[in-house]
């Protein structure tokens, strides 16, 4: 083998990489035990609030020393492999920015009767389609007046230089689309700002390109009413003027001296700061590092808490001998109130205090920035400013977003990113008064009570037309101008998708992912080991590698492991063996043709390389489609997918041949072999004639297909809520409840909408799933469902409902995870898997017509995988009939692509072989050389389906409830895949191909 070296070299690089990033894994789990244990009572019972106090206090501390780099639980948790929500429980929103209320503000409130209506009827006719809200809008005012043009709406005196009466009605929905696009944007950095304030558990926020939506993901909240609340608050945007430090001098001298009284009081020792404030003396704030701990008292903006009172105790010292206070001692620069972003909770505390908020004047409050102060210096600390506000009596601010009319990125006078801001006429005069009374002085632009920027006034400005400069960069400037714009225009968020899973869910679908992937691949090992002797032992090692380099990248990605990634990771064990089946039975072939061990292992990788190459590249655009296309879940396990191709390919083909050809320098010392005694010659000199069974075949296929069209007609799919919109909940009771007497008495407490109940992974959990208000997606809708489910529940079982995520005493029940799906979304999710299916098959039909060159193989392939696809939704719907119920949603589009992946996967090795076989037998008859094909590859075509139908089995029967359907799919799409390719997809080439057509004889 060339270039052994480099392959050994690049498996070291790559296997130290994936030890460094899975270390911090490790380390992570290793303080969330520690934090376990130490808030743990003697009857087992965990402190959760104690335990994230706990978590905080070391957020910003050093906790992992490797190669003589600190690294703190922050940096560690930023490394670590992340679980995805269903494996630890929180919650998914997704919401959308509403066009209605853009338009409206946009129009100044119009009010013509035909304008509203437009509005109106087009919201009705996007519902549940793809259409662009806009261009309906337009579509429909047209209808209802004809002679109107949208500048006679959308001409004001906001609009003033953008739109005037002779503006063509192009031009106006090129500038309507522009501010739909901005509120998206500043709708997205307004939620990021929000969410950013985390604490220790990772959330995420994405917006969803070309949809208008914004998805967050929140692990571990614990209050979903409240994240909701805060999520569609609207936001504040005010300008307040500022104090110059010398001007609260006074103030800050005496909140100082307050605190070194306290500290000699105590007879000159460091006490811990605790001691100086009051956790009782806090208020509660609006944060969402609050909804991530069960300590609803808390108000801790950073996640520094009392770790940092330990680690103040030498600053104290200091400060005691400076007579100084830490509101003094921990100031970083001189130019200001800027402290390290750790001691900002230290600070918080201190300014709280109601003995210290008694000494504040009325005029005076204290803000936070929202961005760190900028410095570029190697392990430099982050710095905050805190600036101080100058309010007034009322709590009003001079001037509000309201009157801002329109804001831009801009280049001021040197070519600097800048931000220019117009506003109304009201709000002109009143800018004017205020920078005229601030020359020389700084204003502070505030949104959601964390400063963005506190330009200073360099004179006054009399016509509400300002330019704001400082040291921005690009995207700063544009996201400072859609911050600005927030209070232009009204862009209220709806929750279109909201999935809230239970931590004690979320722990049982770790468990049972972990148990799966175990149990697949012990048994993968002893069956290889069994089967091919030591060269099974070499596969095994390879895959070792295989799953150690997929959990490393996942890892380094950032990305997070999900069920479904579980899922792929489990399918990757069955399928990565699949290439070592590939070059052992050609190694195996070529040593019964009497070559040499050399010679054979040359050989046998050399022909098996272009079929795994095939194999793999057709799998992997299945997961790029699904990557690209797909949404949420199926995102996950298109990642986890698409790297375990890339490592299954780079162990099997390149590690295995190092270790092989390694043993195979020993000689006979070695005692390298592939097949024990039994499986030397099994499935060997096979001469069956598969071709003369393919109309049985097809008339066996038809007939299921036929029976399961039927059954689809007669009952239908069971649709989960992410492709039909609606609410669904897992409701767990303390004893079994049987879903036919749960359902009879629900039916009433939901108008006698559709309401579906079956099982979930244990006969005392069930799954609730309703239409009930599914087209109200309004908050107040969510409650009344809520409301009525237990209701129902309740009296029509006799039960009492707990919110404490778990029904432990008798006579209780509880609602584990609750999702919904608004209509629309569900059929951008309905689109989307559609277009995944048949870009797909598209996809790979190109492929194998480049590969193969005749058409006839890509439609065969083609065809071959229709009947797969068919065969499995028939297959749903007959076991429906049969009284099983597995939903179809997008965790089963998911399983749908994969089996095409590996169906394809199998007809090309079989494809590979007869252009392999018609390249050496010119001239012979094509069926003889097709069956002749399918007989050499049926042993690799039979190993490789039993042994991914082992671990799929496996995910079957214990990866619990969420992968059911999942894994049935799978079972059944492995089953006909296999079958197809030797049944359906080799003899319709036969018979696409006018050569084996037999040729008239003449008289």
């Amino acid at each position: 083998m060339k270039n052994k070296g480099f392959v050994v070299l690049l498996t070291i690089v790559i296997s130290l990489l994936c030890v460094y990033y899975l270390s911090f894994t490790f380390v992570a789990q290793s303080i969330q035990k520690e934090a376990t244990a130490a808030n743990t009572d003697a009857d087992g019972n965990v402190d959760f609030a104690e335990k994230q106090r706990y978590l905080d206090s070391v957020w910003n501390e050093p906790v992992y020393n490797l190669l003589g780099i600190e690294y703190t639980y922050q940096d560690v948790k930023e490394t670590e492999l992340n679980l995805g929500l269903d494996l630890q429980g929180g919650m998914h929103v997704t919401l959308e920015v509403s066009p209605v209320d853009i338009l409206k503000g946009l129009s100044g409130n119009n009010q013509d009767a035909d304008f509203l209506a437009a509005l109106g009827e087009a919201k009705e006719n996007i519902r549940g389609t793809q259409l662009d809200y806009v261009d309906e809008f337009y579509s429909v005012f047209k209808e209802k007046a004809p002679d109107k043009t949208l500048a006679y709406i959308f001409s004001n005196a906001a609009n003033r230089g953008r739109i005037s009466l002779n503006s063509s009605d192009e031009e106006v929905l090129e500038i309507i689309k522009q501010e739909v696009e901005s509120a998206i944007d500043r709708s997205f950095n307004i939620l990021r700002t929000r969410i950013d304030r985390f604490g220790t558990s990772q959330p995420n926020i994405q917006q969803l390109q070309g949809t208008g939506r914004i998805q967050i993901e929140l692990p571990g909240v614990d209050n979903p009413e409240r994240v909701r609340k805060l999520l569609q608050g609207v936001a504040k945007l005010e300008f307040w003027e500022v104090h110059e430090l010398n001007e609260i001098s006074p103030t800050l001298t005496a909140i100082n001296n307050l605190l070194v009284k306290e500290q000699q009081a105590e007879g000159g020792s460091s006490s811990d700061l605790s001691d100086l404030t009051s956790d009782e003396e806090t208020q509660e704030e609006e944060d969402l590092s609050d909804l991530l701990t069960d300590d609803e008292s808390s108000d801790e903006n950073d996640t520094t808490a009392t770790a940092e009172a330990d680690s103040a105790d030498s600053e104290l010292d200091s400060a005691l001998n400076n007579q100084v206070s830490p509101l003094f001692s921990l100031i970083k620069s001189q130019f200001g109130l800027i402290y390290d972003v750790k001691d900002t909770s230290t600070i918080n505390r201190i300014l709280q205090r109601d003995d210290v908020q008694s000494m504040l004047p009325s005029d005076l409050d204290f803000l936070w920035a929202v961005k760190p102060i900028k410095n570029e210096a190697v392990g430099a600390p982050e710095l905050l400013e805190l600036h101080a506000i100058k309010t007034s009596r009322n709590g009003k601010a001079p001037l509000t977003g309201e009157v801002i009319t329109d804001a831009r990125q801009d280049l001021d006078q040197r070519s600097r990113p800048s931000i220019s801001m117009q506003m109304s006429a009201a709000g002109a005069k009143t800018w004017r008064r205020l920078t005229a009374n601030n020359i020389g002085r700084r204003i502070a632009i505030v949104l959601d009570n964390y400063v963005y920027s506190a330009p200073n006034v360099e004179g006054e400005i009399p016509n509400g037309n300002s330019q704001i400069t400082g040291n921005f960069t690009m995207e700063e400037a544009k996201d400072l101008a859609n911050i600005l714009k927030a209070g232009a225009l009204p862009a209220p968020t709806t929750i279109v998708e909201d999935v809230v899973i239970g931590p004690t869910l979320g722990k049982v679908a770790q468990q049972q992912g972990i148990f799966s992937i175990v149990a697949g691949l012990a048994i993968v090992i002893i069956f290889m080991v069994i089967y091919y002797a030591k060269g099974g032992l070499i596969a095994n090692v390879a895959l070792f590698f295989n799953i150690f380099f997929i959990l490393g990248i996942l890892a380094q990605l950032s990305a997070s492991l999900t069920l479904p990634g579980i899922a792929g990771i489990v399918l990757t064990i069955g399928m990565s063996i699949d290439a070592n089946v590939l070059i052992f039975e050609r190694i195996k072939e070529e040593l019964r043709n009497g070559a040499g061990l050399k010679a054979a292992i040359s050989s046998g990788y050399s022909k098996a390389y272009s079929s795994i190459i095939d194999a793999n590249v057709t799998t992997f655009i299945t997961g790029l489609i699904l990557y690209t296309l797909g949404q949420g879940p199926v995102k996950g396990f298109a990642i986890t997918l698409m790297i375990g191709i890339a490592c299954s390919f780079f162990s099997a083909v390149f590690i295995t041949r190092v270790i092989v050809e390694a043993f195979s320098k020993k000689g006979e010392k070695s005692k390298l072999s592939f097949a024990n005694a039994f499986s030397k010659n099994a499935l060997t000199n096979l001469n069956l004639d598969f071709l003369s069974k393919r109309k049985m075949a097809y008339i066996f296929s038809s007939i299921f297909i036929t029976v399961g069209i039927v059954a689809m007609l007669i009952k239908g799919l069971t649709l989960g809520v992410d492709f039909k919109g609606g609410r669904s909940y897992v409701v767990t009771f303390n004893e079994p409840v049987a879903p036919s007497v749960l359902k009879s008495g629900l039916t009433s407490y939901f108008d006698n909408e559709g309401t579906e109940i079956k099982t979930y992974g244990a006969n005392n959990v069930l799954k609730i799933t309703t239409s009930y208000l599914i087209d109200d997606e309004s908050d107040e809708a969510d409650l009344k469902v809520k409301d009525a489910l237990v209701a129902g529940i309740s009296e029509s079982q006799n039960l009492s409902y707990t919110n404490d995520g778990a029904a432990s005493e008798s006579g209780t029940f509880t609602i584990s995870s609750s999702s919904k799906v608004g209509a629309t979304i569900a059929d951008d999710i309905k689109n989307s898997s559609y277009k995944s299916a048949l870009f797909a098959l598209i996809c790979i039909f190109i492929y194998i017509l480049v590969r193969f060159r005749k058409w006839q193989f890509g439609l065969g392939a083609i065809i071959a995988l229709f009947h797969d696809t068919l065969f499995v939704l028939s297959a749903f719907a007959i076991v429906s009939l049969l009284g099983v119920s597995y939903e179809v949603d997008q965790v089963f589009v998911a399983a749908i692509l994969t089996i095409i992946g590996y169906s394809i996967n199998d007809t090309v090795v079989v494809f590979d072989r007869i252009r392999e076989n018609l390249g050496i037998k010119t001239g012979g008859e094509k069926k003889k050389v097709f069956n002749e094909s399918l007989n050499s590859t049926i042993s690799r075509t039979l190993i490789t389906s039993i042994t991914t139908l082992i671990v799929v089995i496996v995910l079957f029967i214990f990866g619990g409830a969420a992968l059911k359907g999942f894994s049935f799919a799978l079972l059944v799409g492995i089953l006909v895949g296999t079958y197809s390719s030797v049944f359906i997809a080799t003899p319709i080439v036969v018979d696409l191909n006018p050569e084996d057509k037999p040729k008239a004889v003449k008289a």
